[in-house]
């Protein structure tokens, strides 16, 4: 029997008159999308993407069926790619990974080649997906967010809806490399989890100033943004002269309300965060991630979970009930 006809599970979201739908099934790699690097999958994850995608709660889908998970890591089974061989340790994300091409939730994926980056040198694959899509997006975020001026000696820096996975590991991030980090979250028991990960101080949501006024009292040097929604309009407001922040979500909505007055009399920066980078980024953000971005609190910000409890998993993502990085052990390949 070839390579092609191995049969694998795999955890398929599919489309019918009747809604969507998402189960296990087995593949094998004659179904794969085509690529230049075939992967052996040790681990994905559940980032809030994944859950809304598996719900059909949001329009995340591009094409069915689709295999879920947009980042996984693995082994290099074979490359046509000069720069991968098998044997390398690779993670895999972005792009249309998990969303218009198989994704993460299966025993293989095969993509191509600029969706691959090897794990930093002594990067485990488990660590690796703790970091995943979420841990580069906060290390891509602060990297740009330094690049605008953001530094440690020039005041506080906000996280909101801190259990997440990327505000999790931005929490991490920040306060090994020197930040005061003030970590926002609407589930206040988790505090103790959020003062290990570095926050120096957490603050319950409702706690967050908000106000109407073009102008609030400046608090923040720097913001590492989840939410989206109204909680980014007050961030706007309640910045420091030249403050920075970093968008990279939309839990709490999609459209916010800010006036110019933040921009032109104070200075502040809102930059966008999209993982959907070239090669060379990629590479660069993975290298730091392994060096002087290598995260602290990997061990406590991962919750391993079982191949075959993904679905229930996947629900208390949707739920809110999760923390942290959910890691699906897909190599365990038992639904």
């Amino acid at each position: 029997m070839s390579a092609s006809d191995i049969s694998f599970l795999a955890y398929l979201i599919s489309s019918s008159p009747a809604g969507l739908s998402a189960d296990f099934t087995t593949l094998t790699e004659a179904d794969l999308d085509p690529g230049d690097v075939t992967v052996r999958v040790q681990y994905a994850s559940i980032n809030f993407k994944d859950a809304l995608a598996a719900t059909g709660k949001g329009k995340i889908i591009r094409r069915f069926p689709c295999v879920g998970g947009i980042d996984a890591t693995g082994v290099v089974e074979s490359s046509g790619a000069p720069k991968f061989k098998p044997g390398d340790a690779v993670i895999v994300h972005s792009h249309g990974f998990g969303v218009s091409h198989h994704g993460g939730y299966a025993a293989r994926a095969r993509v191509p080649a600029a969706w691959v980056n090897r794990l930093p040198p002594g990067m485990s694959a488990l660590e690796g997906i703790t970091l995943g899509v979420a841990g580069y997006t906060a290390a891509l975020a602060i990297d740009l967010m330094e690049l605008n001026g953001l530094a440690p000696d020039k005041g506080k820096v906000v996280v909101n809806g801190a259990t997440g996975g990327v505000a999790s590991v931005s929490i991490d991030l920040l306060a090994q490399r020197g930040y005061h980090v003030v970590a926002v979250t609407g589930k206040p028991a988790e505090a103790d989890y959020l003062r290990k990960l570095g926050a120096s101080e957490v603050l319950a949501s409702a706690e967050m100033p908000a106000g109407n006024k073009p102008l609030e009292t400046a608090l923040w040097q720097g913001a590492v943004d989840s939410l989206g929604g109204a909680p980014l309009g007050a961030l706007t407001r309640s910045m420091q002269k030249d403050g920075v922040i970093g968008s990279i979500g939309n839990a709490a909505g999609l459209d916010f309300s800010a006036s110019v007055m933040p921009f032109i009399l104070r200075g502040v920066r809102l930059i966008g965060v999209n993982s959907d980078n070239d090669p060379e980024l990629r590479d660069r953000i993975w290298k730091r991630l392994g060096s002087d971005m290598r995260p602290k609190h990997l061990a406590q910000i991962a919750r391993v979970i079982p191949f075959g409890e993904l679905p229930r998993a996947i629900e208390a993502v949707v739920a809110g009930k999760a923390r942290g990085r959910a890691v699906i052990d897909v190599g365990s390949d038992k639904a």
